[in-house]
């Protein structure tokens, strides 16, 4: 959900008398789509969580199956969310701000209810949140450069973490509660590794960017010095 639609005023597809487009009156169509709507459920479904996660003491399995069900309703919005801004071109500057905050927000909220419960060791949820934390920073350091691109190993990581919370999140005993440590056990790796990745490709990205820069500045100064 980044940049703004295509769509005229009113969001019908016809353009504005003339040709020209009101901005407030994109603003207003482009804002109340259905991408944007998905991702503000997903913000009002974290403070939801919290609350059922910590009800009688966070150990009730029912208060724990709808902690869940509210867990995995944020999880399938981030799906949908983006496809749907993609595809339909309903981009806003609204989605590029609120959809990654609430996709950290939601998995932020479940690691650190499942650290606060003991049911999770607090390395595991810094070494994830300082790893999301780190890249959107990284991300906004790099953005001058260029965009760095969602990799399929950062896909598998978010798929990986929001399979290993849920079922973290479920009071489950047996042979799935030793599913789920290895479950987490992949996820911790993918994020670390696929966050490794990312800081290289800004590194990269970087270097290019004012490598370009720093060429683009000489050809100017060639371009207005005497004689030429």
């Amino acid at each position: 959900m980044t940049g703004a639609p295509a769509s005229a005023a009113g969001g019908t597809g016809r353009p504005a008398p003339g040709g020209k487009l009101g901005a407030a009156a994109v603003n207003q169509a482009s804002l109340w789509n259905i991408a944007n709507i998905l991702t503000m459920v997903r913000l009002v479904l974290v403070p939801g969580f919290v609350v059922l996660m910590l009800q009688d003491g966070g150990y009730d399995p029912a208060w724990r199956a709808w902690a869940w069900a509210a867990f995995a309703v944020a999880m399938i919005t981030d799906i949908f969310d983006g496809h749907l801004a993609r595809a339909y071109n309903l981009v806003t500057d609204f989605g590029k701000i609120a959809d990654p905050i609430a996709d950290k927000a939601i998995m932020a909220a479940g690691l650190i209810c499942l650290s606060a419960l003991g049911d999770l060791p607090w390395w595991v949820t810094g070494v994830i949140l300082f790893r999301e934390l780190g890249i959107t920073l990284m991300r906004f350091w790099v953005i001058r450069h260029g965009v760095i691109p969602a990799s399929r190993g950062g896909k598998m990581k978010t798929l990986a973490q929001g399979t290993a919370v849920g079922m973290y999140v479920l009071a489950l005993t047996g042979p799935l509660a030793t599913l789920r440590f290895w479950v987490m056990a992949v996820a911790v790796v993918l994020t670390v590794v696929t966050g490794l990745d990312y800081v290289r490709q800004a590194v990269v990205l970087r270097r290019q960017g004012i490598a370009a820069e720093r060429a683009e500045r000489a050809r100017q100064r060639s371009g207005t010095e005497p004689g030429r």
